[in-house]
This record gives C-alpha cells, sequence and structure tokens, in this order.
C-alpha cells in the first residue's frame, strides 16, 4: 500500500480476517457473535500528521516507510479527510515562495471535523517572532477568503502562537441528536469520526434501560460519557489530562447535559478514592457515596486496565469496555471471566488497512 493509494478492492477481505482473528480470541471467554461495523474505505481520518522535506525551492509533505525508514513524498492523503486533502495542496502552494513560513518548518498537524472546521498547527526549528505571525496573519486570511474555516497555529520549542483558537468544533449526529464536541490541537480525539459515531450508537444500544447511574475512567473530552449521559440518572467520569477536561466542561455546556460529572483524577487515583485508601482535596463537595453505579464504562491506553483497576471494576454488575488493543482486553478479560459474562462483543474497523483493531465488550455479572 502506498499513501497516495488505498488497495480499497481488498478492504472485505481484510475486514473478514480481522472478525476471524477476534472471534479466535474471544473464544476462551464463550463470546457471542462479532458485531461488525465497517470505515468508509478512504477519508476516514480527520487528522494527520506530516514532516516537510526541503528539496531547493521545493517543498512537500512526506512520512515515512515505518520498515524500511524510506521517504516517502506525499502529495496527495486518501485515508485522511476530503478537507486536509484540500489544504495540503493550498498550503504547500502557499509557503513554497513563503521565506518567512516555510525557513525551519519541519511539520504540519491537520486536525478538521466533519462539520468542515479545521487547525492547522505549523511546527518549526526556529524561534518565532514578529514577522512570522505578521506572515501567517496574512496566510490565513488568504485560506478564509477562499471559503475555509481555518485556525492557524505556530509552535517551536516553549513557544505556542495561536493567531485565535487552537481548538475545532466538531457535530456529530449520534442516534438521533447532534452532539457538539471541542477537540483541542495536540489533544487526544477519535480519529475516524465515521468509526466514533458507530460506536456511540453500540455503545448507546448496549446500554439502553440502564439502572442507576454511570462511571467512566479516562473520559477525554467526554466523548462517551456526553453521548450516554442520555441513558443514566447521572454519570461520573474522571480523566487527567488538564485540556481534555477543560473540553468536556465545554461539551456539558454546549450540549445542554445536566448530570454528568467531570473529576481532574487518573484512574488509579480514583481506585484509591472509591477504596477509602486516600482522599484527595479535589473531591470536595462530591459525595462519591451518593452515586449508585450499576454500570462502568472504560477505555484505556493500548496498556489496558491496571490489576487494581480490573478488582476495582469488577465490584460492578455491568463493565462497557472500549479496547484499542484487544491483545490487553484478553488479558483482563481472563480476571473479569471469573465474575462477569461477555453479553456483547463487537470490531469497529478504526484503522482500515493496517492489523489493528478497536474492539467493545460488554460484560454482565455472573448469576
Amino acid at each position: 500500500m502506498t499513501p497516495e493509494q488505498l488497495p480499497i478492492e481488498q478492504y472485505d477481505a481484510q475486514l473478514a480476517e480481522k472478525v476471524s482473528r477476534l472471534q479466535a480470541m474471544m473464544v476462551p471467554f464463550a463470546a457471542p457473535d462479532v458485531e461488525v461495523f465497517r470505515s468508509p474505505v478512504s477519508h476516514y481520518r480527520m487528522r494527520a500528521e506530516f514532516r516537510i522535506w526541503h528539496d531547493g525551492d521545493d517543498l512537500y509533505h512526506i512520512i515515512f516507510d515505518q520498515e524500511t525508514k524510506q521517504r516517502i513524498r506525499v502529495d496527495q492523503f486518501p485515508a485522511a479527510s476530503e478537507l486536509i486533502n484540500q489544504l495540503m495542496a493550498e498550503l504547500m502552494a502557499a509557503l513554497r515562495d513563503n521565506r518567512t513560513l516555510r525557513f525551519k518548518l519541519f511539520q504540519i498537524d491537520y486536525l478538521s471535523t466533519m462539520s468542515n472546521q479545521i487547525v492547522i498547527s505549523l511546527l518549526y526549528h526556529r524561534k518565532l517572532d514578529e514577522e512570522w505571525q505578521q506572515a501567517a496573519t496574512l496566510l490565513r486570511d488568504a485560506l478564509r477568503a477562499k471559503g475555509y474555516q481555518l485556525h492557524l497555529i505556530g509552535r517551536a520549542t516553549k513557544t505556542k502562537i495561536c493567531l485565535d483558537q487552537d481548538f475545532v468544533d466538531e457535530s456529530l449526529p449520534v442516534a438521533g441528536r447532534d452532539m457538539i464536541y471541542r477537540q483541542v490541537e495536540n489533544s487526544f480525539t477519535q480519529p475516524n469520526a465515521a468509526m466514533n459515531i458507530q460506536m456511540l450508537e453500540w455503545a448507546l444500544n448496549v446500554t439502553q434501560n440502564s439502572q442507576g447511574d454511570l462511571l467512566e475512567l479516562y473520559c477525554g473530552n467526554g466523548n462517551f460519557s456526553l453521548a450516554l449521559a442520555r441513558n443514566f440518572r447521572r454519570v461520573l467520569a474522571t480523566e487527567i489530562a488538564k485540556p481534555s477536561v477543560a473540553s468536556a466542561q465545554y461539551n456539558i455546556a454546549a450540549n445542554n447535559i445536566d448530570n454528568v460529572q467531570i473529576i481532574r483524577m487518573a484512574a488509579e487515583e480514583f481506585t484509591q478514592a472509591m477504596n477509602g485508601t486516600r482522599s484527595f482535596n479535589r473531591l470536595e463537595g462530591i459525595d462519591l457515596t451518593s452515586y449508585e453505579c450499576e454500570t462502568i464504562f472504560v477505555d484505556p491506553p493500548r496498556s489496558g486496565l491496571d490489576s487494581e483497576t480490573v478488582a476495582m471494576v469488577q465490584a460492578y454488575p455491568r463493565i462497557l469496555y472500549i479496547s484499542c488493543n484487544p491483545q490487553t482486553l484478553c488479558d483482563n478479560l481472563a480476571t473479569l471471566a471469573e465474575t462477569h459474562d461477555v453479553s456483547r462483543l463487537a470490531l469497529f474497523d478504526q484503522f482500515p488497512y493496517t492489523h489493528h483493531m478497536e474492539c467493545g465488550v460488554l460484560l454482565t455479572r455472573k448469576a
């Protein structure tokens, strides 16, 4: 596969291989049939990062082949959104003859949305000055004059210059309701927006008619907790990254949601608070005992849940687990399956044309 040409004709076979691989991994846990959610076959990535190569007067995006480490020129990138592809061309055309903006530019990051907003970060190996800011403002205004809803950022060592803002506001149609999500550049966001919608709708489906409250660990910008709020009395969610917490608080207000509480703390710290082994000032005014959490939602990093958190989540009747690494999911299930059954299993093809899989399981406490 080359970055400028996707093997679309192989998509179905590659997806089928992932399904059979996941089914085989889940055999020890007596999992039900896999519910399969397909990705768009092109223009599915809402964010992309490229190194910039200077070749005399020429300037272009590159990526490196992960195996050979070879440099590959990229003028179009069909895995990325159409908006990113349009601006890749526009930006190179504008930067090639602009000495101020191209000097020591080494990387460009793009974060786009289905709502047609985009934030572009230009990364430099030099100090950014007033001259850079003036040139960047002219570039931004010229691109806006062409109809792009664009925000431009300059980054260098210990420097970040926002010409106006460092975020975009995404709008996703989720089960009959438009959800607004603020996404900050350089923070985690779901890369495949179409797949994110399907994950949210699946999570809503498996938690319908839920009793009590929902606890979520690793909530990010509130992606899942805000969408799921309609299925629960109250939602209590934790997140450690400051920009994500700020986005989550904005998203709660933007979506007029009044039953979600976000706490800034690590999942491991929250486990200690719930177990009463440590007290935290930031929990002042929040009565953890008033929550009747019948369901816990976890979407951990690739490393999965640590053993303390696995033991903590086992106390809940229902566990909704989204995993970006089925291997660590299976490691966790080896313990969780002692107390819970896998009642739903889904594969989300978040990363087409790679071996990576995202999956979801609903675990219910054994009778």
